[in-house]
């Protein structure tokens, strides 16, 4: 099983727990381990097999959650699991798809009014039945039925990229295993970096396509094969995803990976470009087509490109397309017209401006995320923990905050006194909007802080234009420095606030506040449009992680992908920049 199959198991066995009113330190502990394990990059298996280390070295795993692992691992299955899977209704799992229902309340709604389906449950709240049991209330019934569309749509099924890029690296390494593979790739979803996948797609250069298939059918992961043709396979693997697989030979290997890449609306353009030069594109090539012919008609026999996507491109006069911007927007038009963006990469990053320590809710002391900040080649971090309205986070208050300031200028001077320092750590602090307005630190604090993040944690179902307010309040506060994770969305969990986004990029770009890609695999936020929004308003992005432990730092090349959808560059993200320069760049 990969790290994320078995974060998910702990997750699902800690919702159990917590619904059967278990022990409030075991679900923590089942909750923990499948947040430190879902970001972890190394795999546990890896973990495992090393003689020098064993799973109880990972923190807050101790004998009993190793034990699990290693049978995770081992079969695939934990007795625990189907234990408690036995006790509870399976409705269950349904319901807390519903944003804002957690076991607690699921279990209040399935004994108190006998819910047995999302379609019952929207039901109930029509008639007025769930504000009636304790704990409810009007509000929250109106926002159950609201979030109702939310938990029904099947996109709200899909993996995460980071958790369908897991598997992917997982059968990639596999497949390189084969004798009769020359060249394998990833493609859909997965390649172009959409924030969810629903199946994963691989192409295959190789003269043996029955030898590539078993090979692929022998991996441990493959749970069923659903298909098998004489150069197609379909399996179902990790997390009961799809995974189809095609085999081509060398000269249509090119052709294959763009057409099984997609999107069917980039195709479709591309298709169509192509048939406007007497030419079709197929995942075997690109033909030319006979004078007068149809697109549907056969082709001339001889292939004039398809060995790799560049050719495919080039047969109808355009530059290559990176995949991110595959999505059947003006991407054509703009490589016709030479006008393609130079995309950042995670090289462009030097800095990260979004991380917590133990001081709040962090995992890691300031001392671990700097070091780890160092092993990771970055220039700058600001260490941005909670402030003092996020209790349940133990948020800092004046004098501790001044407190943590006055011992990253002592860590600060340290790193210096031997000439440049390998690190700047920045003096930080997440605020919070106030729901009344105003921020949970007052400004003669804040104006002593090297980088200020504003962050909206309550009161988010207040109506729109409030919401929108208390935002433009703080982009407008002249010691703010980013607005973080600006619209609040947990992708698969939760929707975005109800907000004036355009309002809030106006605002940003008049008084040059920047607004920030939060890295975090469940944010992404901003979206890819919105980013984009941003740029064409000449508003300044930053890229940061959000980072709750030292692991948390790797999950930057998420952000990356989604500001690459988006169309940014290194010049877009404030963070590309050198310490001086984002200094003159940032407004006071």
């Amino acid at each position: 099983m990969t790290n994320a199959d078995i974060a998910a198991v702990f997750d699902h066995v800690g919702d159990l727990l917590e619904y059967q009113g278990g022990n409030v330190f075991r679900v923590r502990a089942y909750r923990n381990a499948a947040r430190m394990i879902g970001g972890m990059v190394e795999s546990l298996a890896s973990v495992r097999a090393d003689s020098e280390r064993t799973l109880t070295d990972l923190e807050g795993i101790g004998a009993d959650l190793a034990g699990k692992i290693e049978a995770l691992l081992d079969t695939g299955k934990l007795p625990l699991l189907a234990e408690l899977e036995q006790k509870v209704p399976a409705v269950v799992f349904e319901l807390m798809r519903v944003p804002g229902l957690g076991p607690k309340k699921v279990k209040l709604l399935v004994d108190e009014l006998g819910i047995d389906s999302l379609d019952a449950l929207e039901q109930a709240c029509r008639d007025g039945r769930v504000e009636g049991v304790k704990g409810f209330g009007a509000k929250t019934q109106a926002a159950i039925l609201e979030n109702i569309a939310f938990a029904k749509n099947p996109e709200h099924a899909r993996l995460l990229w980071s958790e369908a890029d897991a598997i992917m690296q997982s059968l990639l390494a596999w497949m390189q295993e084969c004798p009769a593979v020359r060249q394998v790739e990833g493609a859909g979803s997965w390649r172009r970096g959409r924030e969810t996948v629903g199946d994963l797609d691989l192409v295959v250069d190789s003269g043996d396509a029955p030898a590539v298939m078993d090979h692929l059918h022998r991996w441990k992961e493959t749970s069923a094969v659903l298909l098998r043709g004489d150069t197609k396979t379909s399996i179902r693997g990790p997390r009961d995803v799809q995974i189809d697989l095609r085999v081509v030979d060398h000269g249509s290997f090119g052709a294959a990976l763009q057409y099984f890449t997609g999107s069917k609306d980039h195709n479709v353009k591309l298709r169509g470009r192509a048939r406007d030069r007497q030419r079709t594109i197929n995942e075997y090539g690109v033909f030319e087509l006979r004078p007068d012919a149809q697109e549907t008609d056969a082709p001339a026999a001889t292939s004039l490109a398809g060995r790799t996507e560049v050719d495919i491109y080039a047969a109808v006069g355009l530059p290559w397309i990176p995949p991110e911007l595959r999505e059947g927007g003006d991407e054509i038009l703009r490589a016709e017209r030479g006008e393609l963006p130079q995309l950042v990469t995670l090289a462009d990053i030097r800095g990260d401006l979004h991380m917590h320590t133990t001081a709040t809710d962090g995992e890691d002391t300031l001392p671990e995320m700097v070091r780890a900040a160092i092993a990771r080649g970055l220039s700058y971090i600001a260490i941005t923990d909670h402030g003092q309205r996020v209790t349940m986070a133990h948020g800092l208050d004046r004098k501790r905050l001044l407190a943590q300031w006055g011992e990253i200028d002592r860590l600060n001077a340290a790193l210096a006194e031997e000439g440049p320092p390998p690190i700047v750590v920045l003096k930080g602090i997440e605020v919070d909007m106030l729901e009344k307005g105003g921020l949970d630190l007052p400004d003669d604090v804040l104006e002593q802080a090297d980088w200020v993040v504003a962050s909206l944690h309550y009161g988010q179902n207040q109506p729109r234009d409030r919401i929108t307010a208390r935002i433009i309040e703080a982009v407008e506060n002249p010691f703010v420095s980013v607005i973080g994770h600006p619209t609040g969305r947990l992708i698969n969990r939760r929707p975005a606030y109800d907000l004036d986004i355009e309002a809030v990029i106006e605002a940003a770009a008049r008084t040059g506040t920047f607004l920030e890609i939060n890295a975090n695999p469940w944010r992404l936020d901003l979206d890819d449009r919105h980013a984009a929004a941003a740029k064409r308003a000449g508003v300044k992005l930053v890229i940061s992680t959000d980072a709750h432990s030292t692991r948390g730092l790797d999950v930057m090349r998420c952000g990356i992908l989604q500001a690459r959808r988006a169309g940014l560059e290194a010049s877009d993200i404030a963070n590309t920049r050198t310490l001086p320069q984002l200094k003159k760049l940032m407004r006071r």
